[in-house]
C-alpha cells in the first residue's frame, strides 16, 4: 500500500492485529536463522552469511563493547544485550519500504515463537555452534522503531496483552563463544 506521495505507506494497527495470531502460531523451536546483519556503525547495516560471537565482545566489530544503549552499574556493557533476534513475521509487517527505510538492526531473524511462554528469561538456545541466553532485558523498542515503521508498530508492541508476546523480539547474551551462519537451526537447549 502507498501513500498519496509515492512512499509506501507505515502497517496499520488493524493490519498488525489481525496478523497477530498468525505471530503467535509460529513454531516453537528449531527455527531458520535468516538475515544476520552486522552493525559496523550507529545504522550501517551489512547483511552477512556468518557471524562470530563472544562473551567478551558480543559480536566483534560491533559497537556492543564501547557504545552499548545499556550498562550495568560499574559502567561495564550489560551482557543481555549482545544479541537481538526479531520474530521474521513481525518484521515482514512493519518494514515495508525496504529500499529507504533502515532494517532495525537485529542480528537474525526467526519464524518462532520468542514469547515469555516459549522462552523465558535464562532459556539457553542453540544457534550454530554458539549458545545464547535468553536475557531479562525486555526490548519495547526505541523510538528509532516508532519513526522507521510508524506509530501503530511501536504501540503494538506494548499494547494490553502484548507484552508477554515479545513482539519486538527477545534479547540474549552469548553463553557460548562460536558461529551462526544463515541457515542454521536456532533450537532450545533442554536445561
Amino acid at each position: 500500500m502507498t501513500d498519496t506521495g509515492g512512499t509506501i505507506a507505515h502497517v496499520t494497527r488493524e493490519e498488525l492485529d489481525a496478523a497477530l495470531p498468525q505471530v503467535l502460531a509460529a513454531p516453537k523451536d528449531g527455527a531458520a536463522i535468516e538475515m544476520l546483519c552486522l552493525r559496523p556503525q550507529r545504522n550501517q547495516r551489512a547483511f552477512v552469511d556468518e557471524l562470530t560471537v563472544t562473551q567478551a565482545e558480543g559480536i566483534p566489530g560491533e559497537r556492543w563493547l564501547c557504545e552499548p544503549w545499556l550498562r550495568l552499574e560499574d559502567g561495564s556493557p550489560h551482557p543481555g544485550i549482545q544479541i537481538c533476534i526479531v520474530s521474521k513475521q513481525v518484521l515482514d509487517l512493519v518494514w515495508r519500504d525496504r529500499e529507504n527505510v533502515v532494517h532495525p538492526g537485529d542480528t537474525f531473524t526467526v519464524d518462532m515463537d520468542l514469547g515469555e511462554a516459549n522462552l523465558p528469561e535464562g532459556t539457553l538456545l542453540q544457534a550454530g555452534t554458539a549458545v545464547l541466553r535468553v536475557s531479562e532485558v525486555f526490548n519495547d523498542g526505541c523510538v528509532k522503531w516508532k519513526v522507521r515503521y510508524g506509530a501503530a508498530a511501536k504501540d503494538w508492541l506494548v499494547a494490553p496483552g502484548n507484552l508477554t508476546h515479545r513482539l519486538r523480539g527477545i534479547l540474549c547474551s552469548v553463553e557460548q563463544d562460536g558461529v551462526i551462519r544463515n541457515g542454521d537451526r536456532l533450537t532450545k537447549i533442554a536445561g
